[in-house]
């Protein structure tokens, strides 16, 4: 067995022991931190790899799940609406009906009287073409930055303010060398924590020993070893991209992520460039 062969076994095998525990406990509170044990993965890395495994966020599954599990017992038993509910871990048959409603276009009852109904993909992932480089594997060092932490949905945080601030602390503090970057780090998973506690620290690496101010931070990023995929275009693709790599370059790479945030770099200032020629490195922690 190869190393590739043997690195994607490993992700799919740990995937089907956390899909068999949610089909085994469907009728519970599943709880995402008990998942995240299960499967071994890193908790930097487990709703991404989740993910890129099952085609959707670990949340819309195990909801969908559920929702397709009521479906099939209202279609094939004459078990009462209630104890379907129960089944599949809802407390009452009105928010059974509601979340069903909301997924298929149509109520449990009325699906009832009309089982020829047939249900489509409601969840598909769409595909975009990706200007995406082959990775290459670096080794960083340390790194110390001055930063600002935000927290909101990633298209509503106020980039340029935060970056303006990080500057003004370069140009006070007499900062400037060559060689500062631009670093963002982006914790959380969109499509898993809610946008009020979605977490960004906007970083600028220096090279002078610095004090923090008000909101402005001082910390130092941990190097190590990362795998670095250069991405061109918009930032709205980001998800896709990350998509990409946790379900295309990780499953065949043979290499394991480490418990360690990624990180992006940006190369040219969006207030400048066009969209299409916006440059972003990503930064994925590897062993």
């Amino acid at each position: 067995m190869t190393q590739n062969k043997h690195n994607k076994d490993y992700y799919y095998q740990q995937m089907n022991r956390v899909v068999a525990y949610i089909h085994d406990h469907l009728d519970e509170k599943i709880d995402i931190k008990k998942l995240a044990e299960i499967s071994h993965f890193s908790p930097f890395h487990f709703h991404r790899i989740m993910r890129a495994l099952l085609g959707e966020p670990i949340g819309s599954y195990i909801s969908r799940i559920r929702l397709e599990t009521a479906a099939k017992m209202i279609r094939y038993s004459d078990e009462s609406m209630e104890r379907i509910g129960y089944a599949i871990g809802y407390d009452s048959p009105s928010s059974l009906s509601k979340a069903f409603k909301s997924h298929f276009g149509i109520s449990p009852s009325e699906y009832r009287k009309n089982k020829s109904i047939t249900f489509q993909n409601v969840n598909p992932m769409e595909a975009t073409a990706l200007n995406i480089k082959k990775p290459k594997i670096l080794n960083i060092e340390d790194k110390n930055c001055i930063y600002i932490t935000l927290k909101g949905a990633y298209q509503k945080l106020d980039y340029p303010g935060a970056w303006t601030t990080l500057w003004s602390i370069v140009k006070s503090q007499k900062l400037f060398t060559a060689g500062i970057e631009h670093i963002g780090l982006p914790y959380d998973d969109p499509k898993v924590t809610e946008e009020s506690n979605i977490r960004y620290d906007a970083c600028l690496i220096i090279h002078k020993e610095a004090k923090p101010s008000g909101e402005v931070g001082i910390k130092k990023l941990e190097g190590g070893k990362f795998v670095v995929f250069h991405y061109q275009g918009t930032y709205k693709n980001l998800d896709q991209v990350y998509d990409h790599i946790f379900n295309t370059w990780l499953l065949e790479s043979g290499h394991e992520l480490r418990d360690a945030p990624l990180r992006e770099k940006y190369l040219n200032n969006p207030e400048r460039t066009e969209e299409s020629k916006l440059k972003t490195e990503i930064y994925i922690p590897i062993k």
